[in-house]
């Protein structure tokens, strides 16, 4: 392998919990909840799927809503549309957060590296493997990267709304390959959804999945990458 592509959320980074979400929110808008309320509505929003790089939602959206759930990695307004969409489908104690709660998702302070994320980054680089980032999603993720110090790793980034494509499309995979000017036969995708990362193997690149988890409760899933580059 001359090169590894990662997915984003759920892959190299896992987003703060629906509780710390709200919560955080709230803060910012200096509003109050009691406790209870609080679990409540975080149940609701984690419920209706509303936090992206979450849970998938699990109730059944409005036909409206439904369609642009389908292309929401299209672009940076479609996404927007399709979470403050899910957002709206919870009452909030003011109609201003559900924006606020969109916003506070796009913060390097809402996300986290996995444990090892930077341990194999940087035994890639040391092994002459180039990285790049192939992303479903619908705003820059740059700066995540950069403030968490994994940026000096990354050699393209690939992001669906830049293009208009989204993952399984072997096109934003093929875009990953020629930024990093590489064959795709040589290169790992690395993710956790099987079905958009697995787009990668019509391409032609081999795949490998990890679990969508909580950081705490996957340490050290990323370091069978390593294994499989040799």
């Amino acid at each position: 392998m001359t090169a590894v592509l990662f997915d984003f959320s759920g892959t190299l980074f896992r987003i703060e919990s629906t509780d710390s979400w709200l919560r955080a929110v709230l803060d910012e808008a200096g509003l109050t909840l009691t406790e209870a309320e609080l679990t409540r509505v975080a149940r609701e929003l984690e419920n209706v799927g509303a936090l992206p790089g979450g849970v998938a939602p699990r109730v059944e959206m409005p036909d409206e809503l439904a369609a642009l759930w389908g292309i929401r990695d299209e672009s940076a307004e479609l996404h927007r549309a399709a979470y403050t969409g899910l957002s709206r489908l919870v009452t909030l104690p003011d109609p201003a957060l559900h924006d606020a709660l969109y916003d506070r998702h796009m913060l390097s302070a809402a996300w986290q590296p996995y444990p090892d994320a930077a341990e194999v980054l940087r035994a890639l680089r040391e092994r002459g493997i180039k990285v790049g980032v192939v992303s479903n999603i619908g705003w820059d993720l740059r700066p995540v990267f950069r403030a968490h110090g994994l940026d000096p790793y990354v050699g393209a980034y690939v992001l669906s709304y830049e293009h208009g494509i989204q993952k399984p499309d072997p096109r934003l995979f093929k875009t990953a390959c020629t930024a990093l000017g590489v064959e795709p036969r040589d290169v790992l995708m690395v993710g956790d959804d099987r079905r958009a990362d697995g787009g990668a193997a019509a391409l032609g690149c081999a795949v490998h999945f990890v679990d969508h988890l909580p950081a705490a409760q996957r340490p050290d899933a990323l370091r069978s990458v390593l294994d499989l580059v040799d």
